[in-house]
């Protein structure tokens, strides 16, 4: 009963660490492919110059995809080691919890096709022939891509509020770090939902994204940070 108490703590344990080495991993796989590539490449609403930028810089381009493909790695990593080390507080919402990262790795995933696809229409395009219609059929690709991904972080927002949930009714962790997570949850899923469903007010959308970016990042950044330094001592006792 004693060593299978010990070996369930020590799994939980390699879980928080691993589980916030992913988290910091994907972190810097977003912030260079979302917040440095992406923004840089893409002009939304003029699909000759993206086209442009993207031709002119195709290796920097496949790069964002492999930076999103190890985010869906990581998460796909996320999603088993939150479970592992939830399931101890709350067996039932550590698994809803895993498995709503799961589908959202799914929907990024599906999501990130449409960059592949980006790419493969670039590669196959001949010099000057029918420009507008290859930039065109690149700025669908593209807006494919941000549209499924964005309806995605509606449910990555679920997530991190069943994630926060868990973490709230237990002792072992700072209500701080519980709270900041909820908050991060409740903005993605509110942001993207208003992206989604009420386009009309999309200025008042992104004025309020820009106001939330930092609970956004600190929530989950937060929770990473603390497993890798304290959730890897933390036990049942």
């Amino acid at each position: 009963m004693g060593l299978g108490r010990t070996t369930n703590q020590n799994m939980q344990q390699k879980a928080a660490v691993v589980s916030g080495v992913a988290l910091l991993v994907m972190m810097i796989a977003a912030f260079f492919a979302q917040g440095y590539v992406h923004s840089s490449l893409v002009v939304e609403g003029d699909a000759a110059t993206t086209l442009k930028n993207i031709q002119a810089s195709q290796v920097l381009f496949r790069l964002e995809v492999l930076g999103l493909l190890i985010i869906i790695i990581m998460d796909l990593v996320v999603s088993w080691g939150f479970y592992l080390f939830l399931k101890p507080f709350h067996a039932g919402y550590a698994l809803l919890a895993g498995w709503l990262r799961f589908l959202y790795t799914v929907m990024l995933a599906t999501a990130v096709s449409h960059l592949v696809v980006t790419n493969t229409i670039v590669q196959n395009s001949v010099g000057g022939t029918a420009v507008d219609r290859v930039a065109q059929q690149v700025m669908d690709a593209i807006t494919a891509f941000e549209a499924t991904w964005s309806f995605g972080l509606i449910v990555f927002g679920l997530h991190l509020i069943a994630v926060g949930f868990v973490t709230w009714n237990t002792t072992k962790i700072p209500k701080v770090i519980s709270f900041l997570v909820i908050l991060a949850g409740f903005s993605y899923s509110l942001i993207h939902f208003m992206y989604q469903f009420i386009p009309q007010i999309e200025n008042v959308t992104g004025l309020l994204e820009l106001i939330l970016m930092v609970p956004m990042v600190i929530g989950e950044l937060g929770f990473g940070i603390w497993l890798l330094v304290k959730g890897r001592k933390v036990t049942m006792d």
